[in-house]
């Protein structure tokens, strides 16, 4: 159903789009390219959404006339109204801002918090996830830097997911991810809570963030792990520090240190962006939200309950009793019902 606020706006649209389709047949604008260049580029954006509201129009007019006429007219209110429907939805997208960001790669990082062993066997669980997940939605994980950890699973892991639409899939999961289960070492039976943290970052290109290589100091040092051969015995880990920030990335999955260091670089890129868009939402919204918080148990955005079989995701109340499936990739029940609840707060305006 289309509010009066938003029907407005649709007059207003038709109007624009009959004003620029005049436009086009001055003679004055045909005799000035630039001008014809741009006003071609605004009918093009206008053009899908100006016959979408035409048709909208006409389909409500004729479902208004066709429910006075009788029983016999009943398949053809009902064909009317599933076509209204599909109308309202495709104009309420065209309408809703876009996230800038949505076409981008992902730089994904996953770190353990509380539960010390426990917190970093469910971090490794959550890369599993997100693997089977972007397999799933055909994109490609790259990985960039990691910290195993000592029993199993890592202290950090950070990949790159590569694929058309791979940030307007996972930017979502960025925040605190509470597990609820029995670990592996509890003797007793007993339920633990552990958390880990997601945050998830843009890739940014080098035109969409200018790092000035005098305001980056480059360290070297040794690899480090937890033991045996995958120790690096030469000085190939690289920590950048962005001066200007105090922001610090290292890298050290690589053997060769010109790998690690462009790594490293497209990580410092991807969190300068975040804090760049980050501080442009902050003035407007007069307040800024980390991602990930402190990584304590109570700031969680899901929970997942292995008890239970349980999921759910706190900002939207949703609740899936199909634990054994998000964990094995399927997220887009949880996903899709983000997305909605995003662009109704975008319609409204709302932070």
């Amino acid at each position: 159903m289309i509010e009066p606020a938003v029907a407005a706006r649709l007059a207003e649209i038709e109007t624009a789009y009959q004003e620029v389709e005049a436009k086009l047949v001055d003679p004055a604008v045909i005799a000035d390219p630039k001008r014809l260049v741009e006003l071609g580029k605004r009918h093009a954006e206008l053009h899908d959404l100006a016959a979408d509201i035409r048709r909208w129009r006409a389909a409500t007019a004729d479902l208004a006339e066709a429910e006075t006429m009788g029983e016999e007219f009943a398949e053809l209110v009902s064909d009317l109204g599933v076509e209204i429907e599909d109308l309202e939805a495709r104009i309420m997208e065209a309408l809703t801002p876009s996230d800038p960001n949505n076409a981008k790669d992902v730089i994904l990082e996953i770190r353990s918090a509380a539960g010390g062993d426990e917190a970093a066997l469910w971090a490794g669980d959550l890369l599993r996830m997100y693997e089977k997940y972007a397999e799933r939605h055909g994109f490609r994980l790259e990985p960039l830097d990691s910290t195993p950890s000592d029993v199993g699973g890592y202290d950090k892991v950070t990949v790159a997911v590569k694929g058309r639409g791979a940030y307007s899939r996972l930017k979502y999961e960025g925040g605190v991810h509470r597990v609820q289960r029995v670990p592996k070492t509890e003797s007793q039976g007993r339920v633990h809570t552990s958390t880990a943290t997601v945050a998830v970052l843009p890739e940014a290109e080098e035109v969409d963030v200018a790092v000035d290589p005098a305001e980056v100091r480059i360290d070297v040092f040794r690899s480090t792990g937890p033991g045996g051969q995958s120790v690096n015995t030469t000085d190939s880990a690289v920590r950048l520090t962005h001066l200007p920030t105090g922001l610090t990335v290292s890298v050290q999955d690589e053997k060769s240190q010109l790998q690690n260091k462009e790594k490293a670089f497209r990580i410092l890129r991807a969190r300068l962006l975040q804090a760049e868009q980050e501080k442009a939402q902050a003035q407007l919204s007069g307040e800024r939200r980390s991602q990930v918080g402190t990584g304590e148990r109570a700031e969680k955005i899901r929970t997942y309950n292995y008890k239970e079989n349980r999921v759910t995701d706190h900002r939207i109340g949703l609740t899936l009793k199909r634990l054994d499936q998000v964990l094995g990739g399927d997220l887009d029940e949880l996903v899709d019902a983000l997305t909605t609840a995003e662009q109704a707060r975008r319609m409204t305006g709302s932070a």
